[in-house]
C-alpha cells in the first residue's frame, strides 16, 4: 500500500518553481513581446475586473486587485506561458448567485469573502498534489456548454435593471424567473437616460468587436462612454445625469492587504462557505483546464494540469490576502495574451504590474466615480452573449441523445436552481448517463464456423454443441455492470439443456470486489443447476484479482490439479482461440463424450 503511494506522489512530481524554465535564455527581443502582451491584456483586464465584481456586487475595486496580484503570482508555479489568472463570468456569477440567498448582509459578504476565496486556493492547491485535475477530463464538455449558457442568460438578465434604470426600485432576487418578473413589472419606471447609455456602450462595443477586434474594444468603449456621460452631467445638467446611478470611489486604503479571517468566526465560516468553495474550486479548475489545454493545442506545446491547477490554487491564496474574489483561467484574457505574442509567462507578469499601477491612479484620480453603471452593465451584457457558443451548442444537441440531455439539463438548471449546485448536477447527470452506457457489457454466444474460426452464434439454429455454451465477454465488468453481467450469464444457466458454460473473458477488464462477487455466485448458482462454468482466455490481469480475492478454489472446484484437470484456461497473444479449444476439450471430459470434432483455426491478419 505505502509503495503505491509513494509511486503515485513520485510519478510526475510538482514542480516547486517552473518559471525558471523561463529566465533561462531570456533575451531583449522575448522582453519586447512579452511586455508588449501584457500590455495589451491590460486594457481588458482592469475593465473586466471592474465588470466581473460588478456582476458578484462587490466594490469593483476587488475584481482589479484580484486579477493583479493572480498575474504576479500566477505564472511563477504555471506550466502554461499563456495563463492569465483573474476574475471570470462563471466564477462571478456563482459567488453573486451564493450570497444572493445565503443570508449574509452586504457588509458581512465583505469580510467572508476573502476567507472564501482561501478556502478556494487551499482546496485547489490539495487537489493539484493529489493530481485532481486529471480527472476533470472525465467531466462531459456538454456540462461546461450548458453552464455557461445558462450563466450568461442569468447575467444578462441581472444587468438589464441597472440599463434600464430600475436597480433601486427591483424586489431582491436572483433567480431568472424572478429577474424576468421584476424587470417586466417595474419597466413602466425605466428611465431614459441610462438606457439610452446602455443602448450607446452596446452599440459601440458590437461595432467595435466586428471592426476593430485587435484593439481592446471593452476598455475603449468603457472610457469613450462615460467621458461623454461625465460631460453631459457636467456641462448639461437639465438632462439628469446626474441623478442615474454612477460607480463609488475607490479607497487605497480598503486595498490594504489583510488576513482573511480578519473580524469573523473562522470555523463557523468555514462550515457555512464549504460547499461553495467547493464548486467554486471546480468550476475554476474546470475553467482553467479548457484554457490551458485550448492554447496549448493552438500553440503546439505541452502543459501539465496538474501544475496549471498549482499555480490556479497559490493565485486565490494571494487574492485572499489582498480582499479580491474568486480567480480563474481567463479563456479570453489568456487568449489576447497568445494572440498578441507572447513568449513567456513574464507577460503575465508586466500585466499584473501595470494593474496594480492602474489601481493607484484610479483612486487618486478619481476616475471610478465618473463611470455609469449602466455603460459596465450594458458591457457586461454584450460579453455574456459571446459566452453562449451556438456552434457548441449545436455540436452537443446533434452528437448523442446524452450530450444533449446533459446540455439542455444544466442549462434549466442553472436558471433554476443555485450555481453552486448547478455545477455539480451537470457533472453527477453527465457520470450518471456515462455509467448507464458504460454498464452494459457486450455478452455474445459463439460457435465455431465449417473452417474453425469462431462467430457469432446465429440464434434462429441449434447449437452445434447443444449442451455447451460458448459465451464472449466484452466489456468493463465493475461494479456498475456486474448485476446486469450476473443476470444475463443466469440467464443462460437456466436453460436446462446446457451443461457446460464457456466464458471467454479476453476482452474483459476493469473487474472489482462487486463483479468478483458476482462471478462466485454465479459459478455457485450454475453448479447448483448442474451446470459447469469454465473460463478461457484469461488475462493474467483478471487471474491477479481473482487470486487475490481468494475465489480461485471456488473455481477449480471438481478439478484434479495434480492430474492436469483445469476450469481455467489462460489466454494465448500468438492465437487467442487455442484457449477456447481447450476448454471444450475440457467440457466434453465433463459431460463424458468426445463426438464434436474440435478444429481450431486462427488467421492473426484479420
Amino acid at each position: 500500500m505505502w509503495h503505491g503511494i509513494v509511486s503515485f506522489f513520485s510519478e510526475k512530481p510538482l514542480d516547486p518553481f517552473p518559471f525558471r524554465h523561463a529566465i533561462k535564455g531570456y533575451s531583449k527581443d522575448t522582453l519586447k513581446s512579452d511586455a508588449k502582451a501584457g500590455f495589451n491584456v491590460f486594457f481588458l483586464a482592469v475593465p473586466q475586473g471592474m465588470a466581473y465584481a460588478a456582476i458578484a456586487n462587490l466594490p469593483i475595486a476587488a475584481g482589479i486587485i484580484s486579477g493583479a496580484a493572480a498575474s504576479l503570482i500566477a505564472p511563477l508555479f504555471a506550466s502554461s506561458r499563456f495563463t492569465n489568472i483573474g476574475p471570470t463570468n462563471a466564477t462571478s456569477l456563482m459567488l453573486f448567485s451564493y450570497f444572493a440567498t445565503s443570508g449574509y448582509s452586504y457588509d458581512e459578504k465583505l469580510l467572508v469573502v476573502p476567507l472564501l476565496v482561501l478556502m478556494v486556493g487551499v482546496l485547489a492547491t490539495i487537489g493539484a498534489f493529489l493530481k485532481f485535475a486529471e480527472l476533470l477530463q472525465f467531466v462531459s464538455r456538454s456540462v461546461l456548454v450548458g453552464y455557461l449558457t445558462g450563466a450568461a442568460s442569468l447575467i444578462m438578465m441581472g444587468q438589464m435593471k441597472h440599463v434600464l434604470g430600475i436597480a433601486d426600485i427591483m424586489n431582491h432576487t436572483s433567480s431568472f424567473i424572478g429577474l424576468i418578473i421584476e424587470t417586466v413589472k417595474n419597466s413602466p419606471h425605466l428611465a431614459w437616460q441610462p438606457l439610452s447609455i446602455g443602448v450607446l456602450s452596446f452599440t459601440l462595443y458590437q461595432l467595435g468587436e466586428r471592426k476593430f477586434s485587435k484593439l481592446p474594444v471593452f476598455g475603449v468603449t468603457l472610457i469613450i462612454v462615460s467621458f461623454l456621460s461625465y460631460l453631459i452631467k457636467v456641462f448639461i445638467p437639465a438632462a439628469g445625469f446626474n441623478e442615474i446611478a454612477w460607480f463609488g470611489d475607490i479607497s487605497l486604503h480598503s486595498l490594504e492587504p489583510n488576513v482573511p479571517w480578519q473580524g469573523i468566526d473562522v470555523w463557523v465560516a468555514i462550515k457555512t462557505l464549504m460547499p461553495v468553495a467547493l464548486a467554486l474550486t471546480f468550476l475554476a479548475s474546470l475553467e482553467n483546464t479548457v484554457m490551458s489545454k485550448t492554447l496549448a493545442i493552438q500553440s503546439g506545446y505541452n502543459i501539465d494540469v496538474n501544475q496549471d491547477m498549482l499555480s490556479l490554487g497559490v493565485s486565490n491564496i494571494s487574492s485572499s490576502f489582498v480582499g479580491g474574489m474568486p480567480v480563474s483561467g481567463s479563456l479570453m484574457r489568456s487568449g489576447l495574451n497568445f494572440a498578441s505574442g507572447a513568449k513567456t509567462g513574464f507577460s503575465t507578469l508586466f500585466n499584473g504590474i501595470f494593474c496594480f499601477v492602474s489601481i493607484y491612479f484610479l483612486a487618486e484620480l478619481d476616475l471610478v466615480s465618473k463611470i455609469p453603471k449602466a455603460c459596465l452593465a450594458a458591457l457586461i451584457i454584450g460579453v455574456a452573449i459571446s459566452l453562449i457558443k451556438w456552434e457548441n451548442i449545436r455540436v452537443c444537441l446533434q452528437s448523442t441523445a446524452d450530450d444533449a440531455i446533459v446540455v439542455i439539463a444544466t442549462c434549466l438548471a442553472t436558471l433554476l436552481l443555485p450555481l453552486h449546485i448547478t455545477i455539480f448536477f451537470g457533472v453527477m447527470l453527465s457520470i450518471v448517463l456515462f455509467l448507464r452506457k458504460a454498464s452494459k457489457p457486450a455478452l455474445v454466444e459463439y460457435e465455431f464456423s465449417e473452417e474453425g474460426s469462431l462467430r457469432e452464434r446465429d440464434m434462429k439454429k441449434e447449437r452445434q454443441m447443444p449442451q455447451i455454451s460458448i459465451v464472449h465477454v466484452e466489456g468493463a465488468l465493475y461494479f456498475g455492470a456486474a448485476e446486469l453481467f450476473r443476470s444475463q450469464i443466469q440467464r443462460i444457466a437456466n436453460d436446462p439443456n446446457i451443461k457446460v458454460m464457456v466464458l471467454r473473458m479476453k476482452n474483459a477488464y476493469h473487474l472489482d470486489a462487486t463483479s468478483v462477487l458476482a462471478l462466485r455466485n454465479l459459478v455457485s448458482y450454475a453448479r447448483s443447476n448442474d451446470c459447469h462454468v469454465l473460463f478461457s482466455g484469461m488475462t493474467k490481469d483478471v487471474y491477479k484479482i481473482l487470486k487475490r480475492a481468494g475465489i480461485i478454489p471456488n473455481i477449480q472446484e471438481g478439478c484434479n490439479l495434480k492430474e492436469g484437470e483445469t476450469n481455467i484456461f489462460m489466454n494465448l497473444p500468438s492465437n487467442p482461440n487455442i484457449s477456447t479449444r481447450d476448454a471444450l476439450i475440457r467440457a466434453q471430459e465433463l459431460l463424458g463424450t468426445k463426438e464434436a470434432d474440435i478444429k481450431i483455426f486462427f488467421d492473426p491478419s484479420k
